[in-house]
C-alpha cells in the first residue's frame, strides 16, 4: 500500500486523471478497475472515478508494488537529466508567484525533442525554479512547471510559463477564449499595398513536409485563419509589420504573408530571401496583453497589463532590426 497526501498542485483533478499521470505505465482501463475494486480509497472511503481531489485528501493505493517501482524509476531517471544539471539561462520579462514571461531566443526549442533533450526552454525554466527552491520535483506527484504557449525553434519571443497547476489551468483557458492577445513583429519583402488590414483564408498542413498551404476558399480539412496587421516602417523595399494573431495555426504568419507575395525575410521555406544577419525567419512574438473579460482568479492582478520585448533582434545578431 502507498499513501499520498494531495498537495495544491494535485487539487481539482479527477482521481482517474491524477492516477493516469502518477502511474506512467498503468493503462486507464487498469486504473478504472482499481477504483472499481476499491483498491483506491480517499480519506478511507471508496470513490467514483470522477471524484475531484481536494487539497489534503489522503489517497490510499492498494496496488501492485511494481507500479510504484516503475513510477519511482521514472522520476529518478528524468529529474537529474532533464533540468538539475542545466545552468539556467533565460531572459525574464516578468515574474510573480504564479507565472513568468520569458523572451525565448531564436534557435532554441521550447520542449525536448528526439534531437535535443536538455537545452530546451522548459528545462532552463524548471532549472531556474529548482535553484530558486520554487520547484521541488520530489514533493510533486504529477505537476511540474509548464509552458502555456509555444513558438517555433527559429522564432523568438515571449513564452508564458506557469509555476503552479492553477495558473496553468487559468492561462490555458484564457488563451482558448482569446483573452490573451499576442502580437508579433515581422520583416517582410516588398511594400504592402494596404498599410493595415485583416488577412483571411484557409490553411492546410502537410505533415510529411511540415509545411502549410493557404487557400482563399475552404476545402478538405482546411482550418480558417485570420491575421491582423499594421505596417510600422518601410525602407529598401522591406516592411516592418506588426501582426496580431486572431487564430493561431502552424506557420500562419509566415505562410499568410507569403501567399500575398510578401514572404518573411530569411524564411526560405516560404519563399523569403536571406539578408545579412538574418539567420532565421524574421519573426518575433514581441508583445502580450492580458485582456481578461472574465474572472482570472489568482491572475486577476494581470488584467489589462501588457508586456513586450523592447529591443527585438530577429537573428540574435543586432543587424536585422537596424535595417529599418
Amino acid at each position: 500500500m502507498k499513501t499520498i497526501i494531495v498537495g495544491p498542485n494535485d487539487a481539482n483533478q479527477r482521481i482517474d486523471k491524477f492516477l493516469q499521470k502518477y502511474f506512467k505505465t498503468m493503462s486507464l482501463g487498469m486504473i478504472y478497475k482499481s477504483i472499481r475494486k476499491k483498491r483506491v480509497k480517499i480519506n478511507g472511503k471508496r470513490v467514483e472515478k470522477n471524484y475531484r481531489l481536494i487539497e489534503n485528501d489522503v489517497i490510499d493505493l492498494y496496488i501492485n508494488d511494481s507500479f510504484f517501482e516503475e513510477t519511482k524509476a521514472f522520476k529518478t531517471k528524468i529529474a537529474p537529466e532533464a533540468f538539475k544539471g542545466v545552468n539556467p539561462n533565460i531572459h525574464i520579462i516578468y515574474e510573480d508567484e504564479n507565472i513568468l514571461l520569458t523572451d525565448k531566443q531564436p534557435g532554441m526549442v521550447v520542449h525536448p525533442t528526439g534531437q535535443e533533450q536538455t537545452n530546451t526552454l522548459i528545462t532552463h525554466i524548471q532549472s531556474y525554479l529548482y535553484h530558486k527552491k520554487e520547484f521541488d520535483p520530489e514533493s510533486e506527484h504529477t505537476f511540474a512547471p509548464a509552458l502555456c504557449n509555444r513558438i517555433d525553434r527559429n522564432t523568438g519571443g515571449i513564452v508564458i510559463a506557469a509555476k503552479n497547476a492553477e495558473a496553468l489551468r487559468i492561462v490555458n483557458e484564457k488563451i482558448k477564449h482569446k483573452e490573451i492577445r499576442k502580437f508579433y513583429l515581422c520583416l517582410v519583402h516588398g511594400l504592402l499595398e494596404h498599410k493595415h488590414g485583416k488577412l483571411e483564408g484557409y490553411l492546410i498542413k502537410d505533415h510529411s513536409t511540415n509545411k502549410v498551404s493557404i487557400y482563399n476558399a475552404h476545402q478538405g480539412k482546411a482550418k480558417s485563419i485570420v491575421t491582423k496587421y499594421n505596417v510600422l516602417k518601410e525602407k529598401n523595399n522591406m516592411s516592418l509589420v506588426e501582426v496580431e494573431l486572431i487564430t493561431g495555426r502552424t506557420h500562419q504568419i509566415r505562410a499568410h504573408f507569403s501567399s500575398i507575395g510578401h514572404p518573411l525575410a530569411g524564411d526560405r521555406k516560404y519563399g523569403g530571401k536571406n539578408l545579412p544577419g538574418v539567420h532565421y525567419q524574421a519573426l518575433y512574438a514581441y508583445k502580450l496583453t492580458f485582456d481578461f473579460k472574465t474572472d482570472a482568479g489568482i491572475l486577476n492582478g494581470l488584467k489589462g497589463k501588457s508586456f513586450e520585448v523592447k529591443e527585438v533582434d530577429f537573428a540574435s545578431t543586432g543587424q536585422a532590426y537596424d535595417m529599418l
